[in-house]
């Protein structure tokens, strides 16, 4: 990897060698090669202003929809955790929301300040980061009906302010390349409402999803976009593969992995499942159900790292 010489001392914690499994939700995966939690947006600033160009930036939020590879992330994994990152405001109809505030909150944020029309992000397993990076949606919403503007840093260090024209969204996807935007804060515009009722519908929200997900596994989210005309869940159901456990090949594999009983667009690592467990499954159900159904399916969980 390319040189770590001559890093400015920064305020937030940088870790050298550090595993990232604990960090994702599925709980698998190598490490990377250092990893930045920095202390605010201008110890991040600087951080990237003196950072060899040569090394790689990596952006984590929760770990939520990611599969970190068994080999681990080459240069530099930054990660956006605490309350500095976390902060939601309101202030009329808008929300104003840190990168690492988790989606939820912004959704209990709204509630709270009545404001209408971001229910939907209670029920995203995410944070802010992530959703302006793919458009998450959930329940026929997305963040491109809410989402006023955002900023953030370059690699370079540069701070960079974004309309919502300027993403070019479309499902699940932004025209602006992963990684290469770090951002820092989105502002919403939702509508006045009743605080009771904007509660109610978040409320339906959480208990639809507790009931539908299996939000206690170790998972990842919703594995592959819907594909035009059809529903992902039941293209993987009736190929055969709820509940089925795959193991990848020797050497890479561990427990195996399988997609959840509860839902089909889901998979879970029942216990001691590796990263190569959990895309290699992802791969191959892929490949059956276009072998079956001439229907590809296109991953939404990010794959990032080295092969173990």
């Amino acid at each position: 990897m390319a040189s770590f010489d001559n890093l400015p001392a920064v305020r937030g914690k940088l870790l050298l060698n550090e595993p990232l499994g604990p960090y994702t939700w599925f709980r698998v995966g190598g490490a990377a090669d250092a990893l930045f939690i920095p202390a605010d947006a201008e110890d991040l600033a600087d951080f990237l202003k003196v950072l060899d160009p040569a090394v790689p930036v990596t952006v984590l939020g929760v770990g939520s929809n990611v599969i970190v590879r068994d080999g681990g992330v080459e240069g530099v994994v930054i990660r956006l955790a605490g309350r500095t990152w976390a902060q939601v405001t309101a202030e009329g109809d808008t929300i104003t929301a840190g990168a690492g505030a988790l989606d939820s909150m912004v959704a209990k944020a709204s509630a709270k300040a009545g404001i209408g029309g971001l229910e939907f992000y209670a029920g995203i397993p995410g944070t802010v980061g992530g959703a302006l990076t793919m458009n998450a949606g959930c329940y026929g919403s997305e963040t491109k009906d809410i989402l006023i503007s955002a900023w953030g840093l370059t690699r370079t260090g540069e701070r960079v302010d974004y309309s919502l024209a300027d993403f070019g969204y479309t499902y699940r996807h932004s025209v602006v390349p992963e990684n290469e935007i770090i951002w820092i804060e989105a502002t919403y515009r939702g509508a006045p409402a009743d605080p009771l009722e904007v509660q109610a519908k978040i409320d339906e929200i959480t208990s639809r999803r507790e009931q539908t997900q299996p939000i206690r596994e170790k998972t990842g989210g919703s594995t592959f976009k819907n594909p035009p005309g059809h529903s992902s869940w039941k293209l993987v159901d009736d190929a055969g593969w709820r509940g089925k456990l795959y193991q990848a090949p020797a050497p890479h594999g561990g427990g195996g992995a399988k997609f959840s009983e509860l839902h089909s667009n889901f998979m879970i690592n029942p216990g001691a499942a590796t990263a190569a467990d959990i895309e290699g499954l992802g791969d191959t159900v892929r490949a059956d159900v276009l072998a079956k159904t001439g229907v590809q399916l296109d991953w939404e969980i990010k794959r990032i790292g080295r092969p173990g």
